[in-house]
This record gives C-alpha cells, structure tokens and sequence, in this order.
C-alpha cells in the first residue's frame, strides 16, 4: 500500500474539471485508490463520490493506492495533483 498526503492549493477547490480529470486517471489503473478527507473518505474512481469531499483550498487529503499497479499509479497521481490542485 502507497499513501500520501496533497493539500488542495488551488483556489476554487476540487472544483468538477479537475474531479473528473483525477477519476479518469484514477480508472486507468487496477488498484484501489481511496481519498480522505476532514469531510469524508471516498473511492478515488467515484466523481459523486468525491465532488461530495466538497474539498476546499488548504484541505490535506490522504491518497491510499492498493493493488499491483500502487506505485505507478500512486507517482502518476501525486504528480497530476501537483500540477492541477
């Protein structure tokens, strides 16, 4: 299991571009991938599921990648988050 935190730094939160963006990442790899947040804990492949995070700017949210791809898929979200949120 990979885990690791992102704090959102864009102003508008996890606003529905960038949510949807994250999830069709998220989709292309076999391992599970859960967000938590001070709000809730979501399945990183669910859109509902985590626009209902309403994750604002300066909210830390924890990434859990499980699964044969974890360290592909854990490098490849940390690096999408860093460049859209």
């Amino acid at each position: 299991m990979k885990e690791f935190n992102h704090v959102i730094a864009d102003p508008m939160g996890l606003h529905a571009r960038p949510a949807g963006q994250m999830v069709k990442a998220c989709a292309a790899f076999a391992s599970k991938v859960t967000i938590t947040a001070p709000t809730g804990t979501a399945d990183a492949k669910r859109l509902m599921a985590v626009m209902r995070l309403a994750a604002k700017q300066g909210m830390e949210l924890t990434f859990k990648v499980e699964g044969p791809d974890e360290e592909k898929a854990a490098a490849e979200l940390q690096a999408f988050l860093a460049a859209n949120l």
